[in-house]
Order: C-alpha cells, then structure tokens, then sequence
C-alpha cells in the first residue's frame, strides 16, 4: 500500500499564501508504477472531514466550492508528489489537511468513504 507524508502547513494571516506538498512512495504493479487518484481533505474542529480538492491519472480534477479559484491541486509524477497551493486564504480554512489516495486513478470523487490512504495531516492556521 502508498504511504503518505505531508508537509508545508503553518500559520497566515488572512489573504495570504501556502503550498502543501504529500510525498508518496512509489510501488510498482507487473514492473509499472503504480497510479492512484490523489486528493486533499482536510477538517476542522467540531466539523466532519471534507474534500477539498482531487485529480486523477489524466490530469482532470475536481475542487470544493468552498475552494474554487482559490486552491490549485497539482502531481509531480517524477517525484510522486502531491501538491495543493493556497491562496487567498480564509480563516474559515483553519483545518487539518490530509493528503489521501486510492487505486482505482480514474475516479474523479471526492467522497471520504472511498480513500483507503491517508497521510498523519499537516495543520494550516489562517488567522484574521
């Protein structure tokens, strides 16, 4: 199974910037590497884990309306990195942010019941 490790979080005023990044390792199907769908939640205390943003094997991504305009998540297939840029940042996106994965890569959702990976979570602190 990948494992997950993400990093980048920490504390910003309102309207400012942060970029996560979520190392994967790499593991190889019949000598291929393997694809997964890769995707960003996060949750904030009190509140249920949501998806923020997800892309898939072809590119294509999906994004919370919360996010829209705002967010950019991005894969670095030579590297096996996940990236999620924020800006514009609210303090209403005070959250943890866990990177996530799954196999099936071509699924563009962003259901929490359908990740089997998850990262330990990086915190993100946008104050006003």
């Amino acid at each position: 199974q990948v494992q997950l490790v993400e990093s980048g979080g920490g504390s910003v005023q309102a309207g400012g910037s942060l970029r996560l990044s979520c190392a994967a390792s790499e593991y190889t199907y019949y000598g291929y590497p393997k694809r997964y769908r890769m995707a960003w939640f996060r949750q904030a205390p009190g509140k249920e884990r949501e998806g923020v943003a997800v892309v898939v094997s072809d590119g294509n991504t999906k994004y919370a309306d919360s996010v829209k305009g705002r967010f950019t998540i991005s894969k670095d297939n030579a590297k096996n990195t996940l990236y999620l840029q924020l800006n514009s940042l609210k303090p209403d996106d005070t959250a943890m942010y866990y990177c996530a994965a799954n196999d099936d890569d071509w699924v563009l959702t962003l259901t929490t019941g359908s990740y089997s990976y998850w990262g330990q979570g990086t915190q993100v602190t946008v104050s006003s």
